[in-house]
């Protein structure tokens, strides 16, 4: 039985397929540099992922490998703090993804959002693949391999974490009801005393009969405070508060991040498949320029017309980086036209770049040291890897393939 506590462990990556740019930082990395001292954290480049969209070019996926794990350092992510690792360098993953291949419907990856958004944005490259149509599988035993029980992602992601929790709560079904699973747990309730075990029934029965979540989660901190009970205990206990069996796999939830919707130049989410994007990186007359460009509230054609922020993308920006009195100036500003577009945008620019300078001085000190950069993702995909061994010991026992 695992000791890990799933609500303390957090697991979340990044595809090797680009340039990382603002929507990332602020949607994803500064969430990951706060998380980093609150959970344990598994951080990995997810360069099996990349190649279901871009396996067509799969000979620079090494480079942006690199480059994606310099922007995580240059942006406050410290290998002290978190395990940081390649996706590849775990090849558990692959086998439990092929294990959970064999009890996922396919309909229920069919029916992830992304995937048909994906293909019908993404023309010019062939997605007629099972890499693409089962990447959300492959994603869900990047979570459950680690026992994750939070995982950081922006709304538009939640459907994968559904997924995830959904292929686990099936296999804990199909699996986890060991011989004389029930009797085993009424024992084990007996022996949290007569006042714990009572409570426990209650909740149990109030989560069962009623769907009060507050219960279970009652229900499940007790069980989790308990010191006299053993570890399969506990599992039974926890598992049987859902009716289910042992939880095998721990079912995930999604752990939502701030900014995650960093608007792109075009006012489309911000994205690299889109070419809408500012980059982590950016020199500063780059940023400048790309700000320049940036579409605003279409009605406003002419200067002395009025704007209206909430249609312009420029305003999104402010909200992320300007402070209060800057944006009731905006605000006041547009709709008035008492200033231009171009005056609108310079305290963005400003901005931007005023916080990217220290985040490019710092990459260049990583960029001169690839021997370090080496020796994290080393030390990092091992770390992993020891996680993973362990789940993978009862995912086999489970399933009868725990052979000797």
């Amino acid at each position: 039985m695992s000791a890990v506590d799933p609500q303390r462990r957090v697991v979340s990556g990044m595809r090797p397929t680009g340039q990382l740019h603002l929507g990332h930082y602020h949607g994803v990395l500064k969430s990951w540099v706060k998380l980093q001292h609150e959970f344990e954290c598994f951080f990995f480049i997810a360069d099996w992922h990349a190649l279901s969209t871009d396996y067509e070019t799969a000979a620079g996926t090494q480079r942006s490998s690199r480059n994606l794990l310099i922007d995580w350092l240059a942006a406050g992510v410290n290998p002290g703090s978190a395990t940081l690792f390649v996706q590849s360098q775990v090849p558990e993953l692959a086998e439990l993804h092929l294990l959970l291949s064999m009890i996922t419907p396919i309909s229920w990856l069919e029916r992830v959002p992304g995937y048909k958004d994906q293909q019908d944005k993404l023309l010019d490259k062939h997605l007629n693949t099972y890499g693409f149509l089962g990447y959300p599988l492959l994603q869900s035993a990047d979570i459950l391999a680690y026992r994750a029980g939070l995982v950081p992602v922006g709304g538009d992601q939640e459907a994968h974490i559904e997924i995830a929790r959904d292929i686990a709560r099936r296999f804990n079904h199909l699996y986890g009801r060991e011989p004389g699973f029930e009797a085993n747990a009424l024992a084990a309730v007996k022996k949290l005393g007569k006042k714990a075990s009572a409570l426990y029934q209650q909740m149990r029965n109030a989560y069962l009969s009623h769907g009060d979540v507050e219960a279970l989660h009652t229900a499940q901190a007790l069980v989790k405070e308990q010191s006299n009970l053993t570890l399969a205990d506990k599992e039974r206990l926890l598992g049987y508060l859902e009716g289910i069996g042992k939880n095998i796999l721990a079912e995930p939830q999604a752990l939502l991040t701030t900014a995650s919707r960093m608007p792109g130049l075009d006012g489309q989410k911000m994205s690299k498949s889109y070419s809408n994007m500012i980059p982590l990186r950016a020199e500063p007359d780059d940023v400048a320029k790309k700000v320049r460009t940036m579409q605003t509230d279409p009605a406003r054609i002419r200067l002395t017309d009025a704007g209206d922020p909430q249609k312009c993308p420029v305003w999104h920006f402010h909200t992320v980086y300007s402070d209060a009195a800057t944006c009731e100036r905006v605000q006041n500003n547009c709709r008035s036209a008492a200033w231009g577009c171009l005056e609108c945008k310079q305290p963005v620019t400003d901005a931007i770049i005023a916080e990217q300078t220290p985040i490019r001085e710092r990459a260049q000190q990583f960029e001169q040291n690839p021997e370090l950069l080496a020796r994290i993702l080393a030390e990092g995909s091992e770390r992993a890897r020891d996680a993973v061994r362990s789940t993978m010991v009862e995912v086999r026992e489970a399933m009868g393939l725990g052979y000797r």
